[in-house]
């Protein structure tokens, strides 16, 4: 089986990622995406993100029973930090049978090279990448295993959601709709 692996904060996961996620599995090899909640991004201000657990959860009530989709915990159980390389290593040794690929948005190519052992991510992984706007696609023309996948631009993000919940706007088509009555629901981000 091919599997994508979507790593992120999903704080919360709205229709950005549900699109992303759609369109790769819809417009690529794979035939399921897992979504791998990662527990702490040390870029991220840690302020705004609710616990795991409750991440999980956004994630899980937005894909609800698409057989294609998978939400997936399995950073949090790892050792801190937690390195895509190790993630991968240990979800190829506990289902040898699958074939996984790593999904990245094209800016994570500027500074691809900063990662832990990326080369071995390049020799071991297929890696597809949505362009983001104003990607320049030579810069990957020289790199093995990189597939670009022409997901749709969108314009919509975490932080912009956190920011308007915080300000009481409705947000509600932004999330999927079971996401969004959670937030609402449990006073997240306000």
């Amino acid at each position: 089986m091919k599997v994508g692996l979507y790593f992120g904060s999903f704080n919360p996961i709205h229709i950005g990622h549900m699109a992303i996620a759609n369109y790769m599995v819809e417009y690529s090899s794979l035939d399921q995406l897992w979504f791998i909640v990662s527990p702490h991004n040390p870029l991220k201000n840690k302020k705004t993100l609710l616990p795991e657990y409750q991440r999980l959860e956004l994630v899980n009530r937005a894909i609800d029973s698409d057989f294609r989709f998978r939400a997936s915990n399995i950073e949090f159980n790892l050792p801190q930090p937690s390195y895509t390389i190790d993630t991968l290593v240990h979800l190829t040794e506990k289902y040898p049978k699958h074939d996984f690929s790593l999904i990245i948005g094209s800016d994570n190519l500027t500074s691809f090279h900063k990662w832990k052992n990326y080369e071995i991510l390049l020799r071991d992984y297929n890696i597809l990448v949505y362009p983001r706007p104003d990607f320049d696609e030579t810069t990957v023309t020289n790199l093995t295993n990189v597939e670009i996948v022409r997901a749709p631009n969108m314009e919509v993000s975490s932080s912009f959601i956190r920011k308007a919940i915080a300000e009481g706007r409705d947000v509600c088509h932004f999330m999927p709709k079971e996401v969004a009555a959670y937030v609402d629901e449990m006073n997240f981000y306000k």
